[in-house]
């Protein structure tokens, strides 16, 4: 007869490895879509586009301080968060506030200006993979966390969450200038990408200091 504690320990070390697969699809999902994103938005001189793509290379160091989490809770479920894990929230929760900066400070630029984007056709596309691949994600992300029971990848499907609300923006933007021309609407999409990004921002400086942030308040 197959003993039930080696059972639970062998399924719950194939959920964590599932885990951390799931954050490397993260990382290596974002990475591509960072250098895409960036390109085309330079290339199309839509901000919001350029915006989406900055946003993606600060999802890389936020899903590496997870599979760094889920590698410690492998090793030991009942150890604390490491340095490491601390500093990465930091980095994070800066380089937000500072993408935020520039999504601001660009946009009242363009709207003075009126700068309008040469074409929104990449938005509409990136956006439109975005929203299912990470759909598919929190999806995962959630079924693992629930067979868990662990409130910090429940956590962190939640937050991937945010990243699909921020497709949705760039996605609106990207379709209302297409079908209107209104470069302004760029502009507006950039301003919506700022607001997600000053929250991200600030729930990883909650999560650095120890403090419960508003995507793990809504896991439980």
């Amino acid at each position: 007869m197959a003993d039930p504690i080696a059972t639970t320990r062998n399924t719950q070390s194939t959920l964590l490895r599932i885990a951390f697969a799931l954050s490397l699809v993260s990382i290596g999902y974002n990475i591509l879509e960072g250098l895409v994103s960036m390109y085309f938005g330079a290339q199309d001189e839509t901000l919001a586009l350029f915006g989406f793509g900055a946003d993606s290379f600060i999802e890389v160091m936020s899903a590496i301080g997870i599979a760094w989490m889920i590698l410690r809770i492998g090793r030991n479920p009942s150890s604390s968060r490491s340095r490491f894990e601390v500093t990465a929230l930091r980095i994070t929760g800066a380089s937000f506030y500072l993408l935020t900066a520039g999504l601001v400070l660009g946009a009242g630029v363009n709207l003075i200006l009126g700068s309008r984007p040469e074409t929104t056709f990449w938005g509409i596309v990136i956006s439109l993979v975005s929203i299912v691949t990470m759909g598919g994600l929190v999806w995962a992300k959630r079924a693992v966390g629930r067979r868990l029971a662990s409130d910090p990848i429940l956590a962190d499907a939640n937050c991937t969450l945010v990243c699909i609300y921020m497709s949705v923006v760039l996605l609106a933007s990207s379709a209302l200038y297409a079908l209107t021309g209104l470069g302004f609407l760029d502009g507006l999409g950039a301003l919506g990408l700022a607001w997600f990004s000053f929250r991200e921002g600030r729930e990883a400086f909650e999560k650095a200091r120890g403090r419960e942030c508003a995507c793990e308040g809504e896991s439980r």
